[in-house]
This record gives structure tokens, C-alpha cells and sequence, in this order.
């Protein structure tokens, strides 16, 4: 198996999982033939495991794009990124695109790519955040020198992509837990169960993901099992999604709260990851 050592997550995301690596890699099984994400975001196990056969998918249809820009034009993305610069006043300007939907539904498929790359690395906190209308709403970030054209991770991303078989899908991840064959694996990484009621983040896509999402996940976590698909799952360590899982295995991890307008209360948060399925 080819490893591609610069393949690695190409947009910063809210929850993403690279401070996590160390702790959920040890908990996977011993072999995986079939790996499923269905709430990718910035992809960071799956940068790691690089599998070979593979579906990923997220709600997020920019987010997709981008992935597929990434697999099929590499070079008209890179080229179109080199054009951005990191000021506040091309920030708005192409932030703002989004505002006229037939100005943006005019762009190409390598201009909406490059565009949501350069908002991720430019906007405040890597936050993707869209409001009511999904129109992105993150502001300027004022970075001093971000990386925008990350041109070795593009190349390396796009050869991982090619060299394997992976397909992307943007839809609701019932709908792609319910087509796996047996013997798949599935990593769970939706969005959090808020542990208070000032912290819960629902800016990721304009629906929100609440309790009752939370309850069909679990379902369909029940159907896995059912089915003899292992799963493994993040979430916060609440006490709803404590009583949610109890009967499955549990291990609490702690992870690093990045995301907070006040920075002292970026710190360690408890979390759980809940496997149906042991390490042996």
C-alpha cells in the first residue's frame, strides 16, 4: 500500500480530530477493507489511514466540491489560489458572492473551490459558520502570513485520491450508513451534544444537528451493530449521550477546546469515543 506522507487535511474545521489522532488510532480494528465517514469535515483519520477502498461524504456541498476539485483539477485550483490575497477588503468581496446566488451559481467548480478554501484559511478561527440563508458569516481572521496555497499538500491529497478508490457523496448519513455492505467500518464524527447551553455550535449547515439527530444516530448505530459493521464514534462525554450508548464500549478521552471567543476558556474538554467492538 502507497502512503502519501504530505496527504493531510487541506481546510481547518470546527471539531476536527487531529489532536485526537493518538488516542482514537490505537481503538481501531486491525484491518479495514471498507472505510466509511459520513461526517468528514477536515478528514483527519482518514488523512491518517489512507485507506484504499472508501466512501466519504459530508452534508456540506462546498466542502465536497472541494475534495473533488482537489481529485480531478489540482492545478486550475492551485493556480486560482495564487490570485488571493489576505486582505479584509478581497475577504468581504469574496465572502459576499454567496449574497447574489446568480453570481454565485455563474462560478466555476474550480473558483467555488478555491474561494472556500481561501475563506477557510483566512476567516476568523478557521470557523465555517453560514447563517439562516446559508450564506458563509465567519469574519476576517487577520492572520499575519496564512497559508493559502499549501501547494504540496494539494498535490500529495490529489495523488492519494487517484491512487485509490474513493468516492465522495454529499447526503444525509443515514442514507449512507444504510448502502454498506458487511464487513465495512464506519468513524462517526458529527456535531457535538452541547455540554451547556451557551456552547452549542449550529452555524455548520443552516438545519442544526440536536437531540433528535442525535437519537436517528444512534439508530442507525443500533442498525450498524445489527448488521455486524463496526463503528466507532466521537462525541462529548454529556450526560444524554452517556445514558444514549450505555451497552456499548466507551473510552473518555480529553481534547483541547480551540473554538471560544474567550480565550480562557480554550482548554481541555471531556469527551467519549464509543466503539462497538473491541481491540483484540
Amino acid at each position: 500500500m502507497q502512503r502519501f506522507k504530505s496527504a493531510l487535511p487541506i481546510v481547518k474545521w470546527v471539531g476536527g480530530k487531529r489532536q485526537l489522532l493518538n488516542s482514537l488510532v490505537p481503538l481501531l480494528p486491525q484491518k479495514i477493507s471498507y472505510y466509511c465517514e459520513p461526517f468528514l469535515g477536515g478528514g483527519a483519520l482518514f488523512f491518517r489511514i489512507q485507506p484504499q477502498r472508501a466512501i466519504v461524504n459530508d452534508i456540506n456541498p462546498d466542502l465536497i466540491a472541494v475534495y473533488e476539485v482537489v481529485k480531478t483539477d489540482v492545478d486550475a485550483l492551485i493556480e486560482s489560489l495564487k490570485t488571493y490575497r489576505n486582505t479584509p477588503e478581497q475577504f468581504y468581496f469574496v465572502r459576499d458572492l454567496d449574497r447574489n446566488k446568480d453570481t454565485y451559481q455563474s462560478l466555476s467548480a474550480v473558483e467555488r473551490a478555491s474561494r472556500f478554501i481561501y475563506l477557510n484559511k483566512t476567516c476568523y478561527n478557521g470557523l465555517f459558520r453560514v447563517n439562516s440563508a446559508g450564506e458563509f458569516n465567519s469574519p476576517f481572521g487577520r492572520y499575519k502570513n496564512p497559508n493559502i496555497v499549501n501547494e504540496p499538500t494539494l498535490r500529495a491529497v490529489s495523488a492519494f485520491f487517484n491512487a485509490n478508490d474513493i468516492q465522495f457523496s454529499c447526503m444525509d448519513f443515514e442514507e449512507v450508513l444504510k448502502a454498506l455492505p458487511e464487513g465495512s467500518f464506519v468513524y462517526l464524527d458529527p456535531p457535538y451534544d452541547p455540554v451547556s447551553s451557551t456552547s452549542n455550535f449550529t452555524g455548520y449547515n443552516k438545519g442544526g444537528f440536536g437531540k433528535d439527530e442525535q437519537l436517528r444516530l444512534k439508530a442507525c448505530c443500533d442498525d450498524l451493530t445489527s448488521r455486524k459493521i463496526k463503528f466507532m464514534l466521537s462525541n462529548s462525554s454529556t450526560e444524554f449521550i452517556l445514558d444514549l450508548y450505555t451497552g456499548y464500549d466507551i473510552t473518555p478521552v480529553e481534547a483541547k477546546r480551540s473554538i471560544n471567543c474567550i480565550g480562557a476558556k480554550r482548554g481541555n474538554v471531556k469527551e467519549v469515543i464509543i466503539r462497538n467492538y473491541g481491540t483484540k
